[in-house]
């Protein structure tokens, strides 16, 4: 597992103070996580509630990439979304469903990989791919012990 608490990018997003329960890390956080990914460029957060608030106090909001909902980008290598698009899931849900690892919640592969395979792009199917084979050698890993 990385090591978050020294890693440049969540130190940012540690400093930014916002309440645990409000946010997840999306795009490819999650894959960095589950050691599918060697680093990332940046961090992309879909936050609801007083995260979302909190992030008010950090700047102006845009509109997304996506087209859907705000983003508001506090520093360098983070943006933090409202919403999250293409695909159908809501904050809440993206949230909700998130995973904790150590400390930190993550949107679940299986969702990173739906919306990777909407995205569509050269580096997303590779991406989705190596979610699934990972996913299945978990689920082979689980059933056979």
């Amino acid at each position: 597992m990385p090591d978050f608490k020294s890693h440049p990018l969540f130190k940012k997003l540690f400093s930014l103070d916002l309440p645990p329960e409000d946010y997840a890390v999306f795009g490819s956080g999650p894959m960095y996580a589950h050691g599918l990914r060697k680093g990332i460029a940046d961090l992309n957060i879909i936050a609801r509630g007083k995260a979302w608030q909190k992030t008010h106090e950090f700047g102006g909001e845009q509109t997304a990439h996506s087209g859907l909902g705000k983003a508001v980008l506090p520093a360098e290598g983070i943006q933090i979304y409202n919403a999250w698009g293409p695909g159908k899931w809501t904050a809440d849900e993206l949230i909700d469903t998130s995973e904790i690892i150590d400390g930190i919640r993550f949107v679940t592969l299986d969702k990173v990989a739906d919306w990777k395979e909407l995205m569509g792009r050269p580096k997303d199917i590779e991406d989705v791919e190596a979610i699934k084979t990972y996913l299945e050698n978990l689920k082979s890993a689980r059933n056979s012990g």
